[in-house]
């Protein structure tokens, strides 16, 4: 399910984070999906507890995971992710990167944007 890697620069948390995005967006994780305890996901991924929590307690400030008290956690019943405005930045700049990176490269302004299509259909 949740596969990190331990050589990217990448903190854990953040890849933790990353993956249940990317299982919700797939949906191979639906809504009221439980998902693994803090110290189940902690094990099987052979870090801290604390690192899992983190993450978690992330992924439910934006509104991804949901934790029922004796219940345990769960995918929200409605994932809306919210994207603030230092994030819509930060994305902004990075795509404005990568284009600036593919029209050095030759790319075209229509095979960039089939890459990037080509990209958003692979998640």
């Amino acid at each position: 399910m949740i596969q990190l890697d331990e050589r990217s620069s990448k903190p854990l948390y953040e890849q933790i984070i990353e993956q249940f995005k990317l299982l919700v967006a797939r949906g191979s994780l639906m809504p009221e999906d439980a998902i693994p305890s803090v110290r189940k996901l902690a094990s099987q991924l052979g870090i801290t507890p604390s690192t899992v929590a983190k993450a978690y307690q992330e992924l439910e400030r934006q509104g991804v995971i949901e934790t029922i008290r004796a219940k345990g956690t769960f995918i929200a019943r409605k994932v809306e992710l919210q994207a603030d405005d230092r994030k819509l930045s930060a994305l902004h700049q990075s795509l404005r990167s990568i284009a600036l990176e593919l029209k050095m490269m030759g790319y075209t302004k229509e095979q960039a944007m089939e890459l990037m299509a080509e990209t958003f259909e692979e998640i």
